[in-house]
């Protein structure tokens, strides 16, 4: 009995409080104390009820203090019974469909309810009356028996499973007993929170260790009602346990006293499942009292407190406990995933040089193999942190970065020592990540989601690589700086992370490298990647081109990016190129080789992707997608839609980059040619790829050279701007679309020629004449480049080589280049190293050159009329005349069409307009000379070189042009009348023409046409008249 009634005397002012109004004799006392011991009534010599046993017990509560042991031990069982007769009554009600048929039960829990709320009234009375004295005894009597009640009814039907807390809570405190009871147990806590808050988290700590996880619902509870307390107390208490049993050290042995190791449980897996717990509503509370624990262990302690005082300021005060702050913390972490990335992320901003400097300090005095221990916990922590990993990578990086290498921002420089041991712990952290990706078992990928993967073993997921897969940018980054070690851990990083995160992660990593690269040694890096990375991943350079693309379309990099991307693939392309020119037979190179020759397959692919680029507005980007165009080969099968979309963007390009090129020579930059040739060569292959992109090169690039928009870079006249509206805006109000507007327009209406709507339109009524149009004379040097430039270009694509004669193309153009607006005839356009022309290229040229310049005219009209018969197509020549005016490259591009005999023929009409307009011409002239018709002059002269190149002429013919200088006008047009004759008489016909096949060209034999001579007798009577001036060119004109 002496245990059960052990306590602590209370003075004579605290007993007062307790007795009741009717204060009970000694006899009366004496009585209650053996009926209580005895459980028979004394009186009647009864056995007490369990309800009238329980209020003796609540009478001697009050009047006994030294009973108050045996009391609360006896009201555990008091408790229990109402604890059980409640859940007997819930399993009944669900037998019964909630309709329960068992009077019993229900009966003993009401005779028992009455005696619960008179407990729980007597102890919040006596907490409340005496603090101090009852909530160390209540408090601890509670939460123990709430441990005990929740472990042994775990099992029965009418409790849910301990990891259903929100049903478990639900079910507890809808019983009075267990409510009554935790309401006991925050009362006392919040009493106890002033002086002593330890003792009463130190029982909740001990009860959680017993009963979890059947205990969770109370630690939950208690949490949400005193979530500051709890968890700063409960973290107290935890490090102090943690000192005393976890944390081996010399010192604690050393300040060891009065524990009895043995005989308690560690406290760290409670701390840990109660923290867990309060984590779900209080997890930015829980990761403040971290750091704040973490800083305070390493600021200066506080002064004037006892070194083991019970407040809150006990650990704090406490050199040894301070020092076991940090591995407490870490071991919590290691235990709590929860708890780790609650601090993980903001933990760096923390550690600034001073706290790394105390740190040291610290860990200097622990043992080598604890040191060791540690670091191994701080490297699995790291590999397991869910948040925040690409912070504590940087924070890594920059601190064992060596001081000669400038780092970025305002860290300043560490000291020796914490440099090497962060380059340790990176080491450290970069091997464990190694083995982590490296050893797991067959089939184990995170990236393997087929169903044939084996299901028995789950991926081991490492935490901090699935956080740093959402920065495969800032690593790249940091790998292309090539900062001695440091881009070489990084580096090392986008290795593993690529082999864990499989191709979709590779992928993207390769990607990045390809854009931020900006020289050849960065872009290196991607070779170095691919290489161990290609012999376990299949399609990797594809997907990565793929993904780059896909960038492309998205239009998520700006110019610049999009420009070193762009370059950065050329480059990867031509290494293959240059490997072969150095006879790359180099070991080093066949991995890069390999690469290179993956790139360009995957990039000949999505060439039709890549073509758009090449009219960008900025001048970079195009200039790297002609670049990249250049150098990769077009694919074996591809669609005629994307075929076309290439050659229409390809000869776009061609025409801009010669503006482009013009543009640049203005302010001093020399960069266009490049851009240029790189056209010249994508247009060249293209030509050479099939006959429809050689039909639909050559038909753009004759389209593109008469476009209004690029007349004047090959000394092209501007349309007159007399035709547009906006010369007289006082016309037409701005109301929209007009109809007085459309009609002022010359050339809305059908042309249909020589009929009533064939008219010249001089001006407008009442306004006047037409203004006359003063072109702009553009740079003649600037010009002749340009024109040189195309009839290389479409040389290039019509000679039957193809892509062969760059070299030779861009010395003709070269050589060209100082040639005046209209040169003379005996300056050649076209190189003799060219190949010959291919015919039906050149057939192409003269067909689109017919529908540009006269699109009302059938191609079958090739026999020559009576002169007579021009009088009714006069509309039509001057038509063409004007082309003519206005678009001085025709004739060059009528000399490539010669140059393909027999082409030319199918220009008859062009010809046969123009040359009705020159007869015209020299009719009508009254001028002395005719070199006061300048333009005339060398148009005849051309006209009659071209058709004598071709072949629609005789030798004897085509010579006149050589004394059209030194004759008058009207002898001019004689001659040329005698030229209508022959045409006439003998029509350009294709079928004239014969193959030679040692030559490759065709050829046409004159002499099946009859007698010339007839033709001559103009010639001879011209050269008699001037014998004087023509004697020496007499011997050209013999048949």
């Amino acid at each position: 009995m002496s245990a059960m009634f052990e306590g602590n005397a209370l003075s004579s002012m605290q007993t007062s409080h307790y007795h009741t109004p009717n204060n009970y004799s000694p006899q009366e006392l004496a009585l209650e104390i053996k009926a209580f011991i005895s459980g028979v009534d004394q009186t009647q010599g009864r056995k007490l009820s369990v309800r009238d046993h329980a209020r003796c017990a609540v009478r001697l509560l009050r009047t006994v203090p030294a009973c108050r042991g045996a009391v609360l031990e006896h009201l555990r069982g008091v408790y229990d019974e109402y604890v059980a007769s409640f859940l007997q009554d819930l399993e009944a009600e669900g037998e019964n469909g909630g309709n329960s048929t068992s009077g019993g039960g229900n009966t003993s829990v009401s005779n028992l309810e009455d005696v619960i709320k008179e407990v729980h009234a007597v102890l919040l009375e006596f907490i409340t009356l005496s603090p101090k004295a009852w909530a160390p005894l209540v408090s601890t009597w509670a939460v123990d028996l709430l441990g005990q009640l929740s472990s042994k009814h775990a099992g029965r039907r009418a409790a849910p499973h301990s990891s259903s807390l929100n049903e478990l809570l639900q079910l507890w405190m809808s019983c009075a007993a267990t409510r009554s009871l935790m309401e006991c147990y925050s009362q006392c806590l919040a009493a106890m929170l002033a002086w002593c808050p330890d003792a009463c988290v130190d029982a909740l700590l001990d009860t959680s260790v017993q009963h979890s996880p059947h205990f969770d619902w109370v630690v939950a509870h208690i949490g949400s009602a005193f979530p500051g307390t709890i968890i700063s107390r409960v973290l107290a208490c935890g490090l102090k346990d943690f000192y005393a049993h976890g944390y081996s050290s010399t010192e604690r042995i050393n300040q060891q006293q009065a524990i009895d190791k043995g005989s308690r449980v560690p406290k760290i897996g409670s701390v840990v499942g109660i923290l867990g717990h309060l984590a779900s509503r209080h997890l930015e509370s829980i990761k403040k009292e971290l750091l704040r624990m973490f800083q305070d262990s390493l600021s200066p302690p506080p002064q004037n407190v006892p070194p083991h005082s019970s407040g809150a300021g006990g650990w704090e005060s406490s050199p040894h406990l301070r020092r076991a702050t940090v591995p407490f913390l870490l071991q919590l972490a290691a235990l709590s995933p929860t708890l780790l990335g609650a601090v993980s992320a903001e933990l760096v901003e923390f550690l600034r040089p001073p706290v790394l400097v105390q740190l040291q300090a610290q860990f200097q005095a622990l043992p080598r193999e604890e040191l060791e221990n540690m670091l191994g916990l701080a490297v699995h922590l790291i590999s397991q942190s869910p948040a925040g990993g690409s912070r504590v990578l940087k924070f890594l990086a920059d601190t064992a970065t060596p001081s000669s290498v400038i780092i970025s921002g305002p860290t300043t420089s560490p000291h020796d020592s914490i440099r090497e041991a962060c380059d340790r712990l990176l080491q450290m952290l970069l091997l464990h990540l190694h083995k982590l990706v490296h050893n797991r078992p067959e089939g184990d990928e995170p990236y393997q989601h087929s169903s044939s993967a084996s299901s028995s073993a789950m991926p081991q997921v490492i935490k901090f690589l699935e956080e740093l897969q959402g920065h495969i940018g800032e690593l790249c980054a940091e790998a292309l700086r090539l900062e001695r070690k440091r881009h070489l851990w990084f580096h090392q990083l986008l290795c593993l992370l690529s082999v864990y995160g499989g191709p979709i992660v590779a992928t993207e990593a390769l990607c990045q490298l390809f854009t931020q690269a900006r020289n050849p040694e960065e872009l290196a890096l991607a070779s170095q990647l691919y290489t161990p990375l290609s012999t376990s991943l299949s399609g990797l350079l594809p997907s990565t081109v793929a993904r780059c693309v896909a960038q492309i379309h998205t239009q998520n990099l700006n110019n610049r990016e999009l420009a070193q991307l762009l370059n950065n693939l050329a480059t990867a392309v031509q290494s293959q190129e240059e490997d072969r020119k150095n006879g790359g037979a180099a070991a080093g190179s066949l991995a890069q080789s390999s690469m290179s020759a993956q790139v360009r397959v995957a990039v000949s692919n999505h060439l039709h992707d890549f073509c758009p680029l090449l009219l960008h507005g900025d001048t970079m980007v195009s200039r790297a997608a002609v670049r990249l165009l250049s150098c990769s080969q077009l694919p074996r099968a591809c669609s005629p839609a994307h075929l076309l979309l290439i050659c229409r963007a390809a000869v776009s390009h061609f025409f801009m980059s010669l503006r482009q090129r013009g543009d640049g020579l203005e302010i001093g930059w020399h960069g266009g040619d490049e851009a240029v040739g790189y056209s010249m060569q994508v247009l060249s292959r293209l030509a050479a790829y099939s006959p429809l992109t050689l039909k639909a090169v050559l038909q753009q690039l004759v389209e593109g050279a008469l476009h209004k928009g690029n007349r004047d870079l090959f000394g092209g006249l501007q349309d007159s701007p007399g035709d547009d509206t906006t010369q007289f805006p006082n016309l037409v109000p701005d109301l929209g679309v007009s109809l007085l507007d459309i009609n002022c327009k010359f050339g809305t209406s059908i042309n249909f020629s020589g009929s009533v709507w064939s008219v010249f339109h001089a001006g407008v009524i009442g306004k006047g004449l037409k203004p006359p149009h003063m072109a702009s004379q553009p740079d003649p040097d600037r010009v002749n480049q340009n024109i040189q430039t195309l009839l290389a270009v479409t040389v290039q694509c019509s000679s039957s080589g193809g892509g062969s004669t760059t070299s030779n193309t861009r010395k003709g153009s070269a050589a060209g280049a100082g040639n005046g607006r209209y040169p003379h005839t005996s300056e050649p356009f076209i190189s003799d190293e060219l190949l010959p022309i291919n015919a039906e290229a050149a057939k192409v040229i003269a067909v689109t050159l017919v529908e540009n310049i006269c699109p009302d005219v059938a191609n079958g009209e090739l026999s020559w009329p009576p002169e007579e018969h021009s009088k009714t197509t006069v509309e039509r020549d001057i038509h063409i005349r004007r082309c003519f005016e206005g678009n001085p490259v025709l004739f060059h591009l009528l000399r490539v069409v010669a140059a393909g005999r027999p082409a030319l023929c199918y220009c008859s009409v062009v010809l046969r307009g123009l040359l009705s307009t020159l007869l015209a011409h020299w009719e009508s002239s009254r001028e002395p000379s005719v070199l006061d018709s300048l333009w005339h002059l060398q148009a005849s002269c051309l006209l009659v070189s071209c058709m004598g190149e071709g072949q629609l002429l005789p030798p004897v013919l085509s010579n006149i042009q050589e004394v059209f200088p030194h004759i008058s006008p009207f002898e001019v047009r004689l001659l040329l009348l005698g030229v209508w004759e022959y045409m006439r008489g003998n029509s350009p016909m294709p079928q004239k023409f014969t193959f030679c096949a040692d030559q490759g060209l065709f050829f046409r034999d004159f002499s099946r046409d009859g007698d010339v001579a007839r033709y001559t007798a103009p010639i001879h009577s011209v050269l008699h008249k001037n014998i004087d001036r023509l004697g020496h060119l007499c011997w050209r004109f013999q048949v």
